[in-house]
């Protein structure tokens, strides 16, 4: 090992927690040090969010054409994939270049390193190689892996996970799809639209387990009407590959097929190898504990997916700042969960915030919602072909103010920041019964919502 090198800070993981913290701290004149095994930007741009949405946007525009009698026929769809998918990845790797990326910290003075990174002791870090002393502290911006169920069979198949699912060149003719959570179902969807005959099989009773009942209950309705094959409450137990056939069996031995299978269930932080064990903590905990300024123990900081806090790209922006406004030492809020927005782009999107009915129960809430439908309203009138949707508010009944809103709709993501704001906010719900809701808007729905609130007990 080399001498070791003195910097002020060193982020292990440039994903874009990461690397907001690496530029940001750049700008500001500290000597920092980034370390990245992959590509600068992380999951998100390259194989997640970006790509991904891309697709669904594609897929989204076969469906509007096909709810237009004569616009759109079913014999070029399965064609049109591989140009498509082309286009994806060119325009993702245009606007994410990991060169450009790499490059960029440089200009702004960063140092970086390819290669993998461990901590070596308080305040020192190994990394390809090379030995840093840090004077202020380390970032460990490390992200999430797939959380892959133990279901027999499964780890001798080549199973997909998301990154092979957007880097397919053509729709298989079919596709399992093992997990009904945002990424599984948004995935079953694009495919779908593309010409793949779907099946999702969920192991609990619902898709989207994690939001609203009747969030699940309305995109289960519209993946069916798709021609999807949905299993819910199913779980699997078993799978096996052959003559290019996957064969999974689900509990009570029903056995579905298919061309391909992509495992979409869950990601979980991963913190081995991080050499956590080297300054007392535990290598083999499910995330890393970190306080509201996003410290993790004395010059040691966490940011994004590892800090198992919602993993989402906006989360880890938002923890990023923070962490970098503490090694600054400049004061600034707390991190704050309450509002945390989480939106699957499905048509329709859904999109939610704070609480769910169950979930503010559970944490000893009096509360009453109040539920419209989209299709009741003037929008969702005009909009006739595709206007499933929903707007779910969930009320504290002691404080009078919203705790969880659940938007579902065409624009569903889009129309949760009203929500969001709201929940953020504590604004009252007496208040938000007095504003002005403009004519005709998806978000109007909020207003009809609200007056379900009263009625609700």
């Amino acid at each position: 090992m080399a001498r070791e090198q003195a910097v002020d800070v060193v982020v292990i993981g440039m994903g874009v927690g990461g690397e907001h913290v690496a530029e940001r701290l750049a700008e500001e004149g500290l000597d920092v040090v980034g370390v990245e095994v992959e590509l600068v930007g992380g999951e998100c741009p390259y194989w997640a969010c970006i790509p991904s949405k891309m697709m669904i946007r594609a897929g989204n525009l076969l469906a509007e054409a096909r709810r237009v009698p004569g616009m759109a026929g079913e014999t070029r769809v399965h064609a049109d994939f591989a140009p498509v998918a082309a286009r994806i990845r060119d325009e993702a790797t245009d606007d994410w270049d990991d060169q450009v990326a790499v490059d960029r910290f440089t200009r702004k003075g960063g140092h970086f390193v390819r290669g993998r990174a461990r901590l070596a002791g308080p305040g020192r870090v190994e990394a390809d190689g090379q030995a840093f002393s840090v004077r202020r502290g380390v970032v460990l911006a490390t992200g999430s892996r797939p959380q892959i169920p133990p279901v027999p069979g499964l780890a001798d198949v080549p199973y997909w996970t998301n990154r092979q699912a957007v880097s397919a060149k053509e729709p298989p003719a079919s596709l399992l799809v093992l997990g009904g959570g945002a990424i599984g179902v948004e995935l079953a969807q694009a495919f779908a639209r593309f010409g793949t005959a779907v099946t999702v099989v969920e192991a609990m009773e619902r898709l989207l387990p994690a939001d609203e009942p009747e969030a699940g209950e309305l995109l289960h309705e519209v993946l069916q009407e798709e021609g999807v094959t949905v299993r819910v409450g199913a779980r699997a137990t078993g799978v096996r590959h052959a003559d290019d056939v996957f064969r999974l069996t689900l509990d009570g031995g029903e056995e579905v097929t298919g061309q391909r299978l992509l495992v979409a269930t869950g990601r979980r932080p991963d913190l081995s190898g991080l050499g956590l064990e080297t300054i007392g903590l535990d290598p083999a905990a499910r995330a890393l504990a970190v306080d509201a300024q996003m410290r993790a123990a004395d010059g040691l900081w966490g940011v994004g997916d590892l800090t198992g806090r919602g993993l989402f790209t906006h989360v880890a922006m938002y923890q990023a700042e923070i962490a970098v406004r503490d090694i600054l030492g400049r004061p600034g809020p707390d991190a704050d969960y309450r509002a945390l927005p989480r939106v699957t782009f499905t048509d329709p999107e859904v999109g939610s915030v704070g609480l769910s009915e169950q979930a503010a129960r559970e944490q000893g809430l009096a509360v009453r919602t109040g539920t419209a439908r989209v299709p009741s309203s003037a929008r969702g009138w005009i909009h006739k072909a595709g206007n499933h949707g929903l707007i779910k508010l969930v009320e504290d009944i002691d404080r009078g103010v919203l705790v969880g809103a659940t938007s579902a709709g065409p624009t569903g993501g889009e129309v949760l920041y009203g929500l969001a704001v709201a929940v953020q906010n504590q604004i009252p719900v007496d208040r938000l019964r007095h504003m002005i809701y403009a004519y005709p808007t998806f978000h109007r729905g909020v207003e009809d919502a609200l007056a379900d609130l009263r009625h609700d007990n």
